[in-house]
């Protein structure tokens, strides 16, 4: 297949008289040709043969120009397929939104709070909001080109390719990868980003020149190395695959323009890209430092109160002051989360028993009654990207609770700690004799 951006020649078989569909096997969403029949009432006559080529276009996500380029180029060009950067969901949430509709599944807020979906949520929940804000500065939706493409392909009768890996897999795999150091990075950088002024977010087509794109790609390669190379080089070296795998003709790919070359080289170099269902797997998250703490404080916890006790030592008072710290933090960090009274007192009942259960959290039961307290739906689930200040966002309910769930486990982290010098240690030194 040929780029007709640069004429670099890549392997591909020559084009026939056919029509395409869309075609859907596993993860992978792309076209697939069929024979007309001239017996068929709707059969038209074929166009003569196209040359096989592949036009990647490189986008900003919240460009306006990027559209207009988007959408001239596949009504110039005629393509016989068009791919996008996308995956079915995020394809269908686009549409629903254009078309004003929301989802009509209920929100499960257990699911949300678990500590290994929250992580996911919020990550994907402020980079939305990031594109969203942007988007309005330059009065374009986030996606905005990929539907252009979309509508485009449809019109000109070109089959659609959704090209993309699913983002909830690719969330994950950066998640379970990047280091606590990275995520604590990566999560200051996400914060930091809200407050950017109007200044920050002028020339957004500045991303997409090659300096200024290479230098905010190292940035966050520097930033953060695991992170990068999943939601980067895996998803160049995926997307890379799918368009090698569509069938022969003209194509047009839409992809953000930070991806471009990451597709062409691999494109080029078929042989470096992994095997699709080693880029589709989940793996298990590696034992870590911070992993292990989380396991061995609870047992330490326990350990010494039982060899206290069995040593005959009155363990009322150091039971009482950890009872009060990891309860009375927890109780704390939820009310200044702005959470509920009621969630205040689930935290801290939960506190103390979640800080000796390494699978719990007391976050989890806070965050439960607040969303019960709140009557949280799916209606704010699809507001909270759409926030566009501070004050909207308090005003989430949705949001409100993921600040409780966070508060409160930070609360009860926070007691934890402080429990450690002050109640175990006054107890290890009766043990030893001190």
């Amino acid at each position: 297949m040929e780029f007709e951006s640069d004429k670099e020649d890549h392997k591909a078989p020559k084009s026939g008289n056919k029509d395409y569909i869309k075609f859907e096997s596993g993860n992978k969403n792309y076209t697939k040709p069929v024979s007309g029949n001239k017996d068929n009432k709707d059969y038209t006559e074929p166009e003569p043969a196209k040359e096989p080529s592949l036009k990647i276009i490189g986008t900003a996500h919240v460009s306006d120009e990027s559209v207009k380029e988007v959408r001239e180029t596949i009504l110039e060009t005629r393509p016989d397929v068009v791919a996008v950067e996308l995956d079915l969901n995020r394809l269908q949430n686009l549409k629903m939104e254009a078309a004003g509709q929301k989802p009509d599944k209920e929100l499960n807020i257990r699911e949300i709070i678990k500590s290994d979906q929250l992580t996911a949520f919020l990550a994907s929940g402020f980079l939305s909001y990031m594109q969203k804000k942007i988007g309005d500065e330059v009065g374009v939706k986030p996606g905005a080109e990929m539907l252009a493409a979309v509508s485009a392909a449809e019109e000109v009768g070109a089959s659609i390719a959704l090209i993309d890996r699913d983002i909830q897999i690719t969330l994950k795999r950066a998640l379970n990868q990047m280091s606590f150091w990275e995520k604590m990075k990566f999560a200051y950088g996400l914060i930091a980003s809200f407050f950017a002024s109007d200044e920050d977010l002028e020339d957004i087509e500045k991303i997409k020149e090659g300096d200024t794109l290479a230098e905010v790609m190292e940035y966050f390669k520097d930033m953060s190395p695991q992170a990068y190379h999943v939601l980067v080089d895996e998803r160049d070296a995926y997307m890379a695959r799918m368009l090698l795998d569509l069938p022969e003709g003209r194509v047009v790919a839409v992809v953000g323009a930070g991806h471009q070359s990451g597709i062409k080289e691999y494109m080029s170099h078929p042989e470096k890209i992994p095997e699709i269902t080693e880029l589709l797997r989940i793996e298990v998250p590696k034992v870590s430092i911070t992993k292990l703490l989380v396991f061995a404080i609870p047992v330490i916890f326990i350990a010494i109160f039982l060899m206290a006790f069995l040593n005959g030592i009155n363990i009322n008072m150091g039971l009482l002051q950890f009872v009060l710290l990891t309860g009375g933090l927890g109780f704390i960090g939820t009310l200044v989360a702005g959470g509920k009274i009621y969630s205040a007192l689930t935290a801290f009942v939960v506190s103390p028993v979640t800080v000796i259960h390494p699978l719990l959290a007391s976050g989890w039961f806070a965050g439960i009654v607040e969303a019960k307290l709140r009557k949280v739906s799916m209606d704010d689930l699809v507001e909270l990207p759409k926030c566009e200040s501070l004050r909207e966002m308090w005003e989430n309910k949705l949001f409100r609770v993921l600040l409780v769930v966070v508060g409160a486990n930070i609360g009860t982290s926070i007691g934890t700690f402080i429990a450690i010098p002050n109640v175990l240690w006054p107890l290890i030194s009766k043990l030893i004799g001190y």
